[in-house]
């Protein structure tokens, strides 16, 4: 038999590994809906033509097909191309799209799933991967509020995980274009995409490739001035209102202004907000672009305290429409839990306090009586303790050594001790300590009745 080749980009998790990944997916699953977001759960394979639309997205996408097709099936089955999701938002906009007669508007949306994409494989970059998305779509309008209501939703659910404080970076759009205009920039979408990616290539590498677009010299020390104010309070507004003053504005700047002015302010109103709700969490920082030309108002990047080298584990913003088409104003944000759930493994953040769910191993005497070590088991588990019956009838010691090994804290000897207790004795092989115990009323400390994820 050949040997199995590993393949690269494709998380496997071990028992204890995947309990903290489920921990983290239930924690965010619980968060949304306590603030009223609904789950949904859309197909995993979409048109490859819808997929694609009208970006270079093409190459990141894993086609599905059959490798024998029926001859004869139906043509229009045979010339579909379908491909598996690459994030959670073209499924959203389609199901909207779809069943835009039967939603609530402002519809409230979570979605947790698994995407593929492919892409080169590195630290914390797979090609299949879960991803946590929330978002608010409107009907025609959608008030400015819940760009903040958004985000506060965001950190409430990181502060509910066990992670270092998360920070989350804040920018308008709208500021940020009118200020491009106000200096002349034509091409705005382009000048963003070159901004985005100042992290990657540093001012001078943007300043090249700024240059390249025929920005000019005077404009790009304007807009790497602009993406260097950065506050954690709405005292940039004064900073950024300096920097207009004198900076190389073009003249017929006022719809420029206006709209510059406009996003100043709703940023301000967003930082306050959710640093209200969630003290020292939002950071004004307008370097912030989120180069997708979708976004029309707030964006967010979020970023672990002490592993900034990770990049943003949480971003999103506000766009005007969802659909192709027009229409459904939203906003939303997307944490990628694959990407953080490895982070917190690799860097020990997080663990799980045993890899089992049982906290008990019921022992056996000899395989005639298994019967009673089951029913036992079953008298536990009846009351919400997970039990596992012992595999084997060794000598008790081999029994014992079997649950440390699988990290069960407590082994359950069936009718030993000095009769007190027709159910027998409990063991906690960590202390040594062994008593009688019935199996209606006998349970362990809260502590130990299910794995727990434990700060590293």
């Amino acid at each position: 038999m050949a040997r199995v080749q590993p393949l690269s980009g494709f998380p496997e998790w071990s028992p204890q590994e995947r309990l903290v990944e489920a921990h983290v997916v239930a924690t965010l699953r619980e968060v949304f809906a306590l603030h009223g977001f609904g789950e949904i759960e859309t197909r995993a394979v979409e048109p490859v033509e819808r997929l694609a639309g009208d970006s270079d997205a093409s190459k990141e996408i894993y086609a599905i097909g059959r490798l024998n097709a029926e001859e004869g099936g139906d043509r229009r089955a045979k010339e579909a191309k379908l491909g598996l999701h690459f994030d959670l938002t073209v499924p959203f906009a389609r199901y909207v799209e779809e069943n835009q007669g039967r939603l609530q508007f402002p519809f409230r949306r979570c979605q947790i799933q698994k995407v593929w994409r492919g892409e080169r494989p590195q630290e914390g970059r797979f090609r299949e991967f879960y991803q946590a998305d929330i978002d608010v779509v409107g009907r025609d309008t959608l008030p400015e509020h819940l760009e903040a209501e958004v985000a506060i939703v965001m950190a409430r659910a990181l502060a509910a995980l066990p992670l270092p404080p998360a920070r989350m970076h804040l920018n308008n759009r709208g500021l940020v274009e009118g200020f491009y205009r106000g200096v002349g920039i034509g091409d705005i979408a382009g000048a963003l995409r070159s901004v985005d990616k100042l992290d990657k290539i540093g001012p001078e590498g943007v300043r090249e490739e700024l240059h390249g677009k025929g920005v000019s010299a005077e404009a790009v020390d304007a807009i790497l001035e602009l993406a260097a104010i950065q506050t954690p309070d709405g005292s940039f507004v004064d900073l950024v209102e300096a920097l207009w003053d004198h900076s190389p504005i073009v003249e017929d700047a006022d719809e420029a202004r206006e709209q510059f002015d406009r996003g100043a302010r709703s940023l301000a109103v967003l930082v306050d907000a959710v640093n209200a709700a969630v003290p020292e969490t939002a950071i004004a920082d307008l370097r912030i672009a989120r180069g997708l030309d979708y976004y029309t108002g707030a964006v967010y990047e979020t970023v672990l305290e002490g592993h900034e080298d990770l990049g943003s584990i949480c971003s999103g913003g506000r766009y005007d429409s969802l659909v192709a088409g027009g229409g459904f104003p939203g906003v939303g944000m997307s944490i990628g839990v694959s990407r953080l759930v490895s982070r917190m493994l690799g860097a020990g953040i997080a663990t799980a306090s045993r890899a089992v769910p049982q906290a008990v191993l019921v022992a056996v005497t000899d395989e005639e009586h298994r019967g009673a070590s089951s029913a036992i088991a079953d008298r536990l588990r009846a009351r919400g303790i997970a039990t596992e019956v012992s595999p084997n009838a060794a000598k008790f010691g081999k029994q014992i050594q079997y649950a440390d090994r699988r990290g069960i804290p407590f082994v359950w000897f069936p009718g030993a001790g000095d009769g007190s207790s027709p159910d027998g004795e409990v063991k906690d092989i960590r202390s040594g300590d062994q008593a009688p115990a019935d199996a209606d009323t006998w349970a362990p400390p809260t502590e130990d009745l299910k794995p727990r994820i434990v700060r590293g």
